[in-house]
């Protein structure tokens, strides 16, 4: 399985605002992954602390399948 995390922060966030709010999405969501099937073509979106869309992640078959 591949996982992918894509997470697009607007372009007037500081490069220090987009460090913290990042290191809190990747904290967030890496602590609730155990709550989704993670199987192929699971997906969800992903938001910032103001409750904002800003990405999504999702799963596919890896290399091997």
């Amino acid at each position: 399985m591949k996982f992918v995390l894509e997470v697009d922060l607007d372009d007037t966030t500081s490069d220090e605002e987009a460090a913290r709010e990042l290191g809190r999405i990747l904290r967030y969501w890496g602590g609730n992954l155990h709550h989704y099937a993670l199987g192929s073509g699971a997906a969800a979106a992903v938001h910032d602390s103001g409750y904002r869309e800003v990405g999504r992640w999702s799963t596919t078959p890896g290399a091997g399948g």
